[in-house]
């Protein structure tokens, strides 16, 4: 399963930083998550969602 992550952060033209700093964690973490290094907590999970505008499913890869 791959996150979508870093897709939607380049998609919508954002920064490590800013995608960061919307979600209250550190560049790294973000970039470790992108890369399946670590994932985030499940809260987290749903800030980045609502942060990107779609859902916890499609985020996580489970849905289309």
């Amino acid at each position: 399963m791959k996150n979508r992550i870093k897709e939607l952060r380049q998609e919508q033209h954002k920064t490590l930083r800013e995608v960061a700093e919307a979600v209250d964690t550190y560049n790294q973490n973000i970039s470790n998550w992108e890369r399946g290094k670590s994932e985030p907590k499940l809260a987290t999970w749903q800030k980045l969602a609502d942060y990107f505008g779609v859902s916890f499913d499609y985020l996580v890869g489970w849905e289309d």
